[in-house]
């Protein structure tokens, strides 16, 4: 299995690398001459006119003009304003993302409050981010409502550049959305058909790094009742050190249907193929001693290499008299070739590990909602029922090896060749779990919001000959008063849940689910005929029944207990186009309550600080028609000191980090950017593995230049 997927790989990615260019290149020359022979057309009089878009802010999936979203379905999985929410929500839109040139996911989050991102430095094998103090990978990660698992190491990282829109959900929430930690989740929305026309063509480049892209449609027929979009992108990068790689190919290609205005079909889907490396990292005793960019790894045994396909789609149909039918479904295969060196023990030169992962994981997910609204004097009632199925289906093909030692200070590779592997062992698991969920938002006198909701999971996994059935009702309740139409408060109560997994040989008592549960209060600011929105919020979260095994892993328990306590405030202002303003700030009060280990109680959680804040500020100098708009931008992220241990016995310091944009409008449809991460190179550890006493090192500056040309 591993050899086909490599040499299939290495041996077409130069002419697949050919091909794709040929066609971006293709698309950079045909659409902007399309584009201009549509506007040239002129009319009777001889007079060219170009249409004027009137484009909204209402949608609660997006896009949005502005930094600022007005409402989201992610909040309460029906088309509610942001305002009137009885949960803390943050939402990134394209604008945002655009703006601050981002490329990942850890990027796109790095500026919301409550979100801790670059969690794991240059460990760059998964999107890794925490959550209210928990770390949220691999379970909290949703696309379009449904939710995208990594499940062992079989898991793949989003391409942002396909999506219109990034909503957090903060705290407890399986309520609507079923498994996911109890941080909160991550919602991305896929760029989806417009009923204008529209494009862009653009080309990134800096050093050990070349990408470019387009994203273009519109209507296909007079009426408008078919249009598409096609967003695709390649890239030819490094990951910032020597014999990295973050190559990557995504093509998205999106249909809908819509017959009336009752009625809705788009049909979503992509292809997304990267080639990326492992996580790299140098001994915590020699910082400061040897480079921290040194690659103490194997060159030509290094890829963390997937081929995700989804093919999905999202039906809407209203009844009338109040009912209106939803549906969302979503089928993904995915392909794994992971191949990575490192280090077992802090004596490095003496032997490292080797460690070959060949996975396929295939997953279908579906979601039906029935949605009744109703008024009754002073009460305005919506209703919510939804069903909802998922099912995994997991195969990896294991090697475990050892190779020989490295000498940090003059690495001397030894080759993929002098590996010596065990013998291939093969895992098979399943999971399906089946949901039902009723959610009831009262509204009373149009200022008293009342939120009731509760879920039903049962769901069902197979590990080789284990079999496990977990199942929790989770419930939440909130209520938001409008104190003015600019102005709500709120309280509310949730839980979540995740389920043990089958693997249960070790587990010492019964299994029980693993439980958050929250309690919140805040407040919403937003001032009537303005582009803003002032949030605040406080919160007391806790999860139990957490899974720990023994130091020596001979035993499982359920016995781990975290609580944290914060305040969370964030800031969003767009002034006309002049100015936009993105402002952070969470703070944690984090605490071990129960443990395996004694003496952790009462300590702080690993990579859990206690103060984040953030600030991304951009002006815009009017050309006044004598030159173009120049847009100047900078950025401020600070992240207070941490520990890379419960035990609290290997301090992290605290960091603070500095993003910069400069923008020019060259024309109306043409425009110059460059982005910088990490302005002034600032070297820090984000992360110190207790085993290996390996130092991972944050991301170094990058320096990214973008033209881009639009119709």
């Amino acid at each position: 299995m591993s050899g086909s997927i490599v040499s299939n790989a290495f041996a077409k990615k130069s002419r697949n690398r050919g091909r794709f260019l040929v066609l971006l290149s293709s698309c950079a020359i045909v659409l902007p001459l399309h584009a201009f022979a549509q506007n040239a057309e002129e009319t009777d009089a001889g007079t060219t006119l170009k249409p004027i878009i009137l484009q909204g802010d209402g949608s609660p999936v997006g896009p949005d003009s502005t930094i600022v979203a007005k409402s989201s379905r992610t909040s309460s999985k029906t088309d509610t304003p942001i305002l009137d929410s009885a949960a803390a929500v943050s939402v990134v839109t394209q604008k945002e993302m655009d703006e601050r040139g981002v490329k990942t996911l850890d990027e796109a989050l790095s500026y919301t409050p409550g979100v801790l991102t670059d969690v794991y430095g240059s460990d760059n094998r998964y999107d890794h981010y925490l959550i209210r103090g928990f770390y949220s990978t691999g379970q909290s990660t949703f696309l379009d409502g449904l939710p995208v698992r990594s499940i062992n190491f079989t898991g793949s990282r989003m391409e942002p550049y396909g999506m219109q829109r990034m909503e957090v959900l903060k705290g407890a929430n399986s309520t609507l959305f079923g498994i996911s930690q109890p941080g909160g989740i991550v919602n991305a929305i896929s760029k989806r058909p417009q009923d204008y026309k529209f494009g862009e063509v653009y080309t990134t480049f800096g050093e050990d790094h070349i990408e470019t892209g387009t994203d273009f449609g519109g209507p296909i027929d007079p009426d408008g009742v078919w249009s598409y979009r096609l967003t695709a992108k390649w890239q030819d990068a490094k990951q910032g050190i020597e014999y990295s790689q973050d190559d990557r190919v995504y093509i998205a290609p999106a249909l809908t249907f819509s017959p009336s205005a009752d009625t809705d079909f788009t049909l979503l889907t992509s292809y997304n193929k990267r080639n990326g490396s492992t996580s790299h990292s140098i001994p915590h005793s020699l910082r400061g001693q040897i480079d921290s960019e040194t690659y103490l790894g194997e060159p030509d045994f290094d890829n963390m290499d997937t081929i995700e396909r989804n093919i999905g789609y999202d039906f809407r149909h209203d009844f009338g008299n109040g009912f209106e039918f939803r549906q969302n479904a979503r089928y993904t295969n995915l392909d794994l070739t992971y191949e990575g060196v490192y280090a077992t023990s802090p004596t490095i030169g003496a032997v490292r590990g080797a460690l070959g992962v060949y996975g396929e994981a295939k997953r279908f997910d579906i979601d039906n909602q029935l949605q009744y609204d109703a008024s009754f004097g002073l009460f305005d009632s919506r209703t919510l029922l939804g069903v909802s199925y998922e099912h995994d289906k997991l195969r990896e093909r294991r090697l475990d090896g050892q190779v020989a030692g490295i000498d940090p200070s003059n690495p001397i590779y030894s080759g993929a060749g002098s590996i010596v592997f065990g013998p291939a062992s093969i895992s098979e698991g399943t999971q399906a779990t089946k949901s039902v969920y009723l959610q009831e938002e009262l509204t009373f006198d149009k200022r008293w919001i009342l939120t009731l909701g509760g879920r039903y999971d049962h769901s069902e996994s197979e590990a080789g000959s284990d079999e496990a059935v977990d199942e929790a009702f989770t419930p939440r309740a909130g209520l938001t008063f409008k104190a003015t139409d600019e102005l709500s408060f709120y309280g509310s109560y949730s839980e979540s849940f995740q389920p043990l997994g089958a693997s249960r040989g070790l587990l010492k008592g019964d299994a029980k689910p693993q439980e958050g549960s929250q309690y919140e209060v805040g407040m919403k600011y937003q001032p009537t005929g303005t582009d803003m929105l002032f949030t605040a919020a406080l919160f007391d979260l806790t999860q139990k029944n957490v899974s720990q095994y023994t130091p020596d892993y001979s035993a499982q328990y359920q016995i781990g207990k975290i609580n944290v306590r914060g305040l969370e405030l964030e800031a969003k202002v767009a002034l006309a186009d002049e100015l936009n303003l993105t402002a952070g700030y969470s703070y944690w009060d984090s605490e071990i309550e129960e443990d395996v280990i004694p003496a952790n109680i009462g300590k702080r959680p690993a990579r859990v600080p206690k103060n984040m804040v953030s600030l991304w500020a951009d002006y815009t100098i009017p050309g006044n028609g004598l030159l173009g708009d120049l847009n100047l931008a900078l950025g401020m992220r600070y992240l207070g000191p941490t520990y890379a241990d419960d035990a609290n016995t290997i301090a992290l310091a605290s960091r603070t980090l500095f993003d910069a944009a400069v923008r020019y409008k060259v024309r109306d449809d043409v425009t110059l950017a460059i982005n910088a991460t990490n302005l002034f190179d600032k070297e820090y550890v984000t992360h110190v593995d207790t085993s290996s006493m390996s130092a991972f090192y944050g991301d170094r500056r990058k320096v990214l230049a973008t033209l881009k040309y639009t119709w």
